[in-house]
């Protein structure tokens, strides 16, 4: 008897494994506001090693050899359905260039506003707050925010680093189309870049109360031959008392950015020398 127990717990147990391996888990409910749109409401993050590269890519040198694995490139599966953009044959060269440079060029490392979609897998977490009217979106990186407009606003004012956002949804998903960015952010530190036509097309997909599907259609005809897409799980953050930090980066980077304005003094001079 005590034998066939354990035959019956172990298929059990295997049986479990199976239908997780499968994503068969039982349906989660998702949490809803008064009119029975999903509530997105908290700080979510996504756990993706894509602000290295957005493409499939192995582990790299470090960026400055003197600080060792501190810069080393994390390796990742990328993001990109497909795993290639499909670069215009000038724009291969281009981002090229731009890695190449990129200690000196990448909008992350000089503390510039992400854009969209990066500032979605970037290695901080950031929070969303809901309204009937507005989707607000707080990012912790560079103290970055956007509004999503769910009554469309007509035309953006001018071009902005993290673009004009109107939504709306189609079932459960929030789709959230992006316009009107200028054309300094990169999808990654690995210099892959857009123009000012830009257009993101984000759709954010509850999958239960603490997971979220992140998808985002780029199309940009100055710079791809065809739209393309990127898709990743974004997960809410459930510590007690969890909240955003400051990362205010731009006084981090002042030496970087704003040194060459800086007066030389007699003792400057002398330290040169």
């Amino acid at each position: 008897m005590r034998r066939g127990g354990r035959i019956v717990i172990i298929s059990a147990l295997l049986a479990s494994w199976a239908t997780m391996a499968l994503g068969q888990q039982p349906a989660q409910e998702i949490p809803r506001t008064a009119d029975g749109t999903p509530r997105l409401d908290g700080i979510w993050q996504a756990l993706t090693e894509a602000n290295w590269d957005i493409r499939p890519h192995a582990a790299g040198h470090p960026i400055l050899p003197e600080l060792g694995t501190f810069t080393a490139v994390h390796p990742g599966l990328g993001i990109i359905e497909g795993d290639e953009l499909p670069y215009q044959d000038w724009a291969i060269a281009q981002q090229q260039e731009n890695y190449a440079n990129r200690l000196e060029r990448d909008p992350e490392a000089n503390c510039f506003m992400p854009g969209v979609p990066r500032a979605t897998y970037m290695p901080h977490p950031f929070q969303i707050l809901q309204t009937p009217d507005l989707v607000m979106i707080a990012y912790q990186y560079a103290n970055a925010i956007r509004t999503v407009h769910m009554n469309d606003p007509g035309p953006a004012p001018n071009y902005s680093w993290m673009g004009w956002s109107v939504g709306h949804w189609e079932g459960d998903t929030l789709v959230v189309d992006v316009t009107d960015q200028n054309d300094q952010t990169w999808f990654d530190r690995a210099g892959n870049f857009h123009s000012e036509a830009l257009h993101v097309v984000e759709r954010y997909t509850p999958l239960g109360p603490n997971h979220l599907q992140y998808e985002a259609t780029i199309e940009d005809a100055n710079v791809f031959t065809q739209p393309w897409t990127i898709s990743l799980p974004l997960y809410r953050r459930i510590e007690e008392n969890i909240e955003l930090m400051e990362f205010k980066c731009v006084e981090l980077v002042e030496e970087k950015i704003y040194g060459h304005l800086r007066k030389q003094t007699d003792e400057d001079e002398q330290a040169e020398d």
